[in-house]
């Protein structure tokens, strides 16, 4: 990680305990796109602690990208001892691979840093005073006559995000826009449109003022998405993980969605989003279904991008407490007992 910004290259200094809980957090309702259906968000949590301060991590392991919560939890366990020398940040990344384990580990990092300097996590890195985000909020996959009722109930949402699943997509597209004229949409079709579809239903989600599609062909055969026309701009997500992931995309797509599970943590999060900007790629700040805490290290990737989608604790039947303050659709940034 040579020749970093002085602000994410370091790290708290120091010897530190560390522990690991997996928590259970049931969700208002089902919550489905085309991979399937969960009702409650399965998190793990790393904590660390210097004996007088504490810092907390979350992430959510996803078996899309070959995790599981067990797998995580001893990916995270077994950095016990390195933290007990004086592991930092930078040490951290090449110890683990990008994904949740290491996520849940660098964000406990960055707060343990801001409750140990009694600096915030924005300041630390050189984020600036946080603002509030607006966040999009998330329809599940569902017949297009369910998801139009849903946007109708979703009225105080300026923001919607569409979950797509192939069949069927451009009846849901038109039935949602015919509910809520006036509302903005982006959609995700996580990987579940077919190649000969694709140029076409573009076509309709540009008359139906979409904003934004994500993923609608799979990881590893999206090639397609380079010789068609995109009235849409076009997000990668589960094709987009670390910075070593992005030059490949820049002409397949227009944006990247950012995930601090996928980048492994904040400190790679925030140099993939400045990355993503010297491409001329937009940014999506996104998050997997989870509590304030995965959320609250994500307001500040959140601050520079062009959408936000981190309405995960407004799918919750509950959440921390502390959690984050929601005014509707917008988020206000994190008491610093949540994290930073």
């Amino acid at each position: 990680m040579a020749g970093l910004p002085s602000e994410l290259n370091g790290g708290a200094q120091g010897h530190f305990r560390l522990s690991v809980a997996v928590q259970h957090w049931p969700l208002r309702e089902a919550f489905t796109i085309s991979r399937g259906s969960k009702r409650e968000a399965v998190v793990v949590v790393a904590t660390l602690s210097d004996g007088t301060h504490m810092g907390r991590g979350e992430c959510v392991p996803y078996a899309r990208y070959g995790e599981s919560v067990e797998d995580v939890v001893t990916a995270i366990a077994s950095c016990a001892d390195a933290f007990a020398s004086g592991l930092t940040r930078v040490e951290l990344a090449t110890l683990l691979p990008a994904g949740a384990a290491r996520n849940a580990l660098d964000c406990a990092l960055w707060d343990l840093e801001a409750k140990r300097t009694g600096r915030s996590a924005a300041a630390l890195a050189g984020v600036g005073t946080l603002r509030p985000v607006v966040t999009a909020y998330t329809l599940s996959l569902d017949t297009p006559e369910a998801m139009a009722a849903k946007a109708r109930e979703a009225f105080a949402y300026p923001l919607l995000k569409l979950k797509l699943g192939g069949k069927g997509d451009a009846a849901r597209l038109a039935a949602v826009r015919l509910a809520v004229p006036h509302a903005r949409l982006v959609a995700d079709a996580n990987e579940a449109w077919q190649v000969d579809e694709t140029e076409s239903l573009l076509a309709l989600a540009a008359a139906s003022g979409i904003e934004l599609i994500e993923q609608p062909l799979p990881a590893g055969g999206d090639d397609a998405l380079g010789q068609i026309a995109r009235p849409v701009p076009v997000c990668a997500d589960e094709s987009a993980h670390d910075c070593a992931s992005l030059a490949a995309l820049t002409s397949r797509y227009d944006a990247v969605n950012i995930k601090l599970d996928k980048t492994g943590g904040l400190t790679e999060a925030l140099l993939v989003a400045r990355e993503a900007r010297r491409l001329g790629l937009k940014i999506m700040a996104g998050s997997m279904v989870a509590t304030a805490l995965a959320i609250a290290p994500a307001l500040l990737l959140a601050q520079d991008a062009d959408w936000a989608d981190l309405d995960g604790p407004l799918l919750l039947a509950r959440d921390r407490e502390p959690g984050l303050a929601y005014d509707g659709a917008t988020i206000l940034p994190p008491d610093p007992t949540l994290w930073g």
